[in-house]
């Protein structure tokens, strides 16, 4: 299994939000854009607003997971920053690990970067 790489300079996130292309789903919300590397980086933000910490962090573990399990079905050389929905904040804490797989698999059909089909 390798390693995912991740997103933590600021102007990295800077630039996903200025350039990247904006999918949004029913939980979650993506930014997307060409890195052109050979490799897929990943990033997530979680806002305060969604709860406390504990709450913030089992989002992205599930967030982290699916698309750890997703990766091998994705093309490379993008960088890809996922947000939960603010809008869904009273629903948004208990959201499941499939309701975040099907989120994610919708997002990546739309942008176009899954190669396979995949069952959910």
């Amino acid at each position: 299994m390798k390693k995912t790489k991740t997103i933590k300079k600021r102007y990295e996130f800077k630039n996903l939000f200025l350039k990247g292309k904006f999918y949004y789903s029913e939980y979650i919300n993506m930014y997307i854009k060409k890195n052109n590397k050979e490799y897929n980086k990943l990033a997530i933000a979680v806002s305060k607003k969604q709860g406390k910490a504990v709450i913030r962090n089992h989002f992205k573990r599930l967030i982290r997971e699916n698309y750890k399990n997703l990766e091998y079905n994705l093309d490379t050389g993008y960088s890809i920053l996922f947000i939960i929905n603010k809008k869904k904040i009273n629903e948004t804490k208990n959201i499941s690990f499939y309701d975040i797989k099907k989120n994610m698999v919708y997002l990546f059909k739309k942008s176009g970067i899954l190669n396979e089909k995949v069952n959910y």
